[in-house]
């Protein structure tokens, strides 16, 4: 025997339905504004040291992260070789700094000795990422990008 609905239970649903659907709509929320406030620098001078050790540094600010966040940092100088792209640089990796995402401004400096020894005192292009690695599956995997920056430099001696 078919089981029948309580007419209350159908009445309530029926009077739930009537009000979402009269209910005028809510605006919807704007955008979310990029975050202004998280940034990184590189100092227009960066080192290099007569064994070939590298020093960048600059300042960085971040905010709400929630897995560990790194300052990394390459370097590259010249047109190394070509491809059928076109002229490619070869970038060095220049070390890597913990970052504190506090909202405050802070220092950083990253040091490196690339290899082979192909480095040397003049203009030069660096690329600094602000990057987190989040949670993804109990495991920090998941890239998200702060800030990122690419500016021409000085390397000097020194």
């Amino acid at each position: 025997m078919p089981v029948r609905p309580v007419p209350a239970v159908l009445a309530s649903a029926g009077a739930a339905l009537l009000l979402l659907a009269a209910a005028p709509s809510a605006p919807a929320a704007p955008p979310a504004p990029a975050d202004t406030k998280e940034m990184v620098t590189v100092d227009k001078t960066a080192r290099i040291a007569a064994d070939g050790t590298v020093k960048i540094s600059g300042t960085y600010r971040c905010r709400n992260n929630v897995g560990p966040v790194f300052v990394s940092s390459n370097v590259g100088q010249g047109t190394s070789s070509s491809d059928s792209l076109g002229s490619v640089t070869v970038r060095h990796a220049i070390g890597g700094t913990h970052a504190v995402c506090d909202g405050a401004k802070h220092r950083w400096e990253n040091t490196g000795k690339p290899a082979p020894r192909s480095l040397k005192a003049g203009k030069a292009k660096v690329e600094i990422t602000l990057m987190e690695l989040r949670p993804w599956g109990g495991l920090p995997l998941m890239p998200h990008f702060h800030a990122q920056l690419q500016q021409d430099v000085t390397l000097a001696k020194g």
